[in-house]
């Protein structure tokens, strides 16, 4: 099946690694060129080196700390400069420390907000005048299953990322008429840097092994394991895709069945 990407321009912000870099990935082999964001240098510097020489695509690496409210716009002008314009834009961030209500301050609820949520609102409005300007502008907001279904310990990530489904939704219906698609996916636990961290917290706190709370994790699924990233990345691209066309503001789950909720 042809996603119809050769040519087109993406960036994609925390794409050093994890999920980012996997949706990074599939997009490059696909004939995209790439513009690929994460706060730390060197890293995503390597990961460029390596996608391009993988791929073959034009890949630029864009080091930039998106919780700085002056970074979102200064790498998308940097992108559509790098690229010659924008078609495809996914907003993603790391995660809010682990912890209980009690656990945190007013600060740590500002940090929170500012780095999982007014991240996707700056590149977005950023992006805008640019994704006006291509004939396949789509959007793409990464968040999680705890939107559906709150995660023990994660508080923070809980209550804020649910904010940007609220706004992924309300930009589908307010800018479907200028042609820009906006969807979400919500991934749950999958094999990455990231959700490692969370594991070696819960195995800290209870006493166990990294390995034992992975194996106690995936039990919630119905297939019985976490997730791959390559599996994230396949349904962030199609959605990204002029392939689907006609989808806009949907919430996929991408989670192994975890959510056990009907809708």
């Amino acid at each position: 099946m042809d996603l119809g990407l050769k040519g087109k321009r993406a960036l994609l912000f925390g794409a050093s690694r994890g999920l980012g870099y996997a949706a990074a990935r599939v997009l490059a082999r696909e004939g995209a060129s790439v513009a690929i964001n994460s706060r730390d240098a060197k890293s995503i510097g390597a990961a460029a080196l390596s996608l391009g020489e993988e791929t073959g695509a034009k890949v630029v690496p864009l080091p930039g700390d998106v919780s700085d409210p002056e970074a979102p716009a200064r790498l998308v002008a940097q992108a559509v400069d790098l690229l010659g314009g924008l078609d495809l834009l996914m907003t993603n961030s790391g995660g809010p420390p682990s912890g209980k209500f009690e656990d945190f301050t007013d600060q740590d609820w500002e940090k929170a907000v500012n780095l999982t949520f007014l991240s996707h609102v700056r590149a977005i409005r950023a992006a805008l005048p640019h994704l006006r300007e291509s004939s396949t502008p789509s959007v793409l907001t990464v968040t999680s299953y705890s939107v559906k279904q709150p995660i023990p310990n994660l508080v923070l990530s809980n209550s804020v990322r649910s904010a940007t489904i609220g706004l992924t939704k309300t930009l589908a219906l307010e800018l479907g008429s200028d042609g820009i698609r906006f969807n979400s996916i919500l991934p749950a636990w999958t094999e990455t840097e990231r959700v490692n961290e969370i594991m070696e917290f819960r195995a800290k706190n209870n006493g166990t092994t990294v390995e034992h709370e992975i194996a106690k994790q995936s039990q919630e699924s119905p297939l019985k394991r976490m997730g791959e990233p390559k599996e994230f990345a396949y349904a962030a691209v199609f959605l990204l895709s002029p392939a689907a066309a006609y989808i806009t503001g949907i919430m996929l789950t991408v989670d192994g069945g975890m959510y056990k909720g009907t809708y």
